[in-house]
């Protein structure tokens, strides 16, 4: 379990000075980023607070004046993937517009699949990892389910049989589809999660809809994930690989931000770029791109100032698999 350490006096600052927020900010981001990436690579037990800060490239007085302890850390960290997966499975069910119950529940899953496909890190850490994250986290992860299950338990309004489906059948579906998500993101060759998608959904809809329903989700197409990451699975699933093998570069908040901004945009220029990755000064955003360029993570297809047209960058095929690795 987790240290819950508190944060000693010594380690106390002084006042925040002016624009020193920001800088908190940043440098939080890359202690959060540090965290998963230790617990993705040797486990729970091994995200201790020197291990982070190594990682991350902060003192452990910074540390300590963002968090309490490890346990704090891991649960800033479980919190923050929560969230965006949230976001994910709120924008999915919004697109499906005023779709029935079934739809809506296939767009949400489709797209927490795909998340977890392309973040393979940060949803193993919230499926996996969380359940060594202690109480706090548990207790977290409980009222996440305990939504989910009421999101299912909507079904029952669509059931066409005299018979309604049994008490706890939303809280067992809900627990039974963690489960083969948990299982799968544990396979040492890890397949993509999206392909659990019609299954998984023939689970959902047999206790509210019948058979026949659920044999038809088993037919159904599968949606095409935006982008692909088997190097990053790859990376992931053996748990001992280095992205960062024979690459002379440190783990950083603003490296990280930078390559999601690339990977997001692509072609993007320097402006576009620095405005997604929250970067002000036009000179550090330059620099960062020349060395990334020179380390072959990034690729410029557009003229440039020479030509006096914007430059346009991509993510190389090492790019994308540092990107996917190391993002959160």
């Amino acid at each position: 379990m987790l240290a819950r350490a508190g944060r000693p006096d010594e380690t106390r600052g002084p006042a925040p000075r002016e624009g020193a927020a920001q800088v908190s900010e940043v440098q939080r981001a890359r202690v959060l980023a540090a965290m998963v990436w230790v617990v993705a690579t040797d486990g729970v037990s091994a995200a201790t607070v020197s291990e982070i800060v190594k990682q991350a490239g902060v003192s452990r007085r910074t540390f300590y004046e963002l968090f309490s302890g490890s346990e704090d850390c891991f649960l800033a960290v479980f919190d923050d993937i929560a969230e965006r997966a949230r976001k994910v499975v709120i924008q999915a069910g919004m697109l499906a517009g005023s779709s029935s119950w079934r739809e809506q529940i296939r767009a949400g899953l489709s797209a927490l699949l795909a998340f977890f496909d392309e973040e393979p890190l940060s949803g193993s850490f919230l499926v996996v990892d969380a359940l060594g994250g202690g109480p706090v986290v548990l207790e977290r992860r409980t009222r996440i389910l305990g939504a989910l299950t009421a999101v299912l338990s909507a079904g029952s309004a669509e059931v066409k049989s005299v018979t309604p489906p049994p008490p706890l059948a939303a809280e067992g579906t809900v627990g039974a589809v963690l489960s083969v998500i948990h299982a799968r993101m544990l396979e040492e060759d890890r397949r993509p999660l999206l392909e659990l998608l019609n299954p998984l959904m023939g689970m959902i809809v047999l206790p509210y809809m019948g058979r026949a329903a659920a044999t038809r989700e088993l037919t159904r197409p599968i949606p095409r994930p935006a982008r692909a990451r088997t190097p990053a699975a790859r990376a992931l699933r053996s748990r001992s690989g280095d992205p960062l093998a024979g690459l002379n570069m440190r783990l950083t908040y603003r490296t990280l931000v930078v390559l999601s901004a690339i990977a997001t945009h692509p072609h993007a220029s320097n402006r576009k770029i620095a405005e997604t990755a929250g970067v002000h000064d036009q000179g550090q955003i330059s620099k960062l791109l020349t060395r990334l360029e020179k380390l072959g993570l990034i690729h410029n297809s557009g003229n440039g100032q020479a030509h006096g047209e914007p430059n346009a960058w991509t993510l190389t095929a090492r790019g994308h698999e540092i990107e996917g690795v190391l993002g959160i």
